[in-house]
């Protein structure tokens, strides 16, 4: 019988430093050409103002797990019905026969999915003195974006700006006592930028949020918000600087305005993008190779992290007892 998953009870098995080690395998084996990763469908139901998105994935190796992740979004949900906008599940079938094996609440999996591959790319490209962060945005998404970073690297204090400070200072102080890290909101920018050794961008920004100008050597960059063609958090003179690094080519090549906008303007050949991060996770590329590198992490979010992570989810929950099994 399949096995059912609430949001508490993944939320019940599913801690970050797990997520980042199942994340890291799942970017190995995308990048060794182990997975299946169609492109998304996105379907929208126009009489309603709303869209259906598949995500369907395999991931082989010692993952070998096979699903998908549906998610619907209603904008005006949470003003007409006191409903989330996105609602998600993942369901999981068994790769060798098709029988389903788990449904699974997919809002809080994903919040941690996307915080791992950060958490993925800092343990290998920020240096590892790595302590102070300046984090752009504090949606929905921030606070697993810091949790990741704080579990690879001793961190001491962010610096955190937002589009609206007054959002900035009731986030700020909610996660310095979840993580025991001093938090500061600022509005100044340019003095964030330069302090820092580790930077977040996670908005729906579609400028650039920072001069790279400012950047200090050593610097590492995850940079998880835009996932548009148009669209940017870092100008073309953070590209220019930094050794780029992505989750998957094909991916950031038809969605990421980070480095697209640069390599329309000829300041980037999509070749100079230096590896996959699961090339350099295998030890096929390397990382960082000296204190004074900038590194830029872009992540656009890709099906096979949800499959992995998923699956682990899974097996723990069996393995704890944890869910309710559904009648067949």
């Amino acid at each position: 019988m399949p096995l059912w998953l609430t949001r508490r009870d993944v939320q019940s098995l599913l801690t970050m430093p797990h997520a980042i080690d199942v994340v890291e395998q799942a970017f190995v084996l995308l990048s060794a050409g182990k997975t299946v990763l169609p492109l998304r469908t996105n379907m929208g139901i126009a009489d309603h103002r709303g869209s259906l998105l598949a995500m369907p994935s395999y991931v082989g190796g010692n993952v070998d797990a096979l699903g998908v992740k549906l998610i619907t979004l209603y904008a005006d949900n949470p003003t007409i019905r006191n409903l989330p906008a996105i609602q998600g599940n993942f369901v999981l079938f068994d790769p060798a026969d098709g029988r389903l094996l788990a449904i699974l609440e997919a809002g809080y999996m994903t919040a941690v999915r996307t915080g791992a591959a950060s958490g993925v790319a800092t343990r290998h490209l920020a240096r590892a003195d790595a302590r102070i962060v300046a984090l752009f945005g504090v949606g929905a998404q921030a606070p697993f974006q810091l949790e990741a970073v704080c579990a690879e690297r001793p961190i001491e204090q962010i610096f955190v700006i937002s589009r609206h400070f007054e959002n900035a200072q009731p986030f700020a102080h909610e996660q310095a006592e979840r993580l025991h890290v001093e938090i500061i909101p600022t509005a100044d920018v340019e003095g964030a930028v330069r302090a820092a050794d580790l930077i977040i961008t996670a908005t729906s920004a579609h400028h650039p949020l920072f001069d790279g100008a400012w950047l200090k050597p050593g610097t590492h960059i995850n940079a998880i918000g835009a996932h548009l063609a148009s669209a940017r958090e870092v100008d073309t003179t953070t590209i220019r600087r930094a050794k780029v690094i992505i989750d998957q080519t094909s991916a950031c090549l038809a969605e990421a305005g980070d480095l697209l906008i640069p390599i329309a303007e000829g300041a980037l050949r999509a070749e100079e993008i230096h590896a996959e991060i699961g090339q350099i996770a295998a030890g096929d590329r390397p990382g960082r190779v000296d204190d004074n590198e900038i590194t830029f992490f872009k992540s656009v979010g890709l099906a096979v992290q949800d499959i992995a992570v998923a699956s682990w989810i899974v097996r723990q929950a069996e393995a704890r007892g944890v869910g309710q099994r559904l009648e067949e």
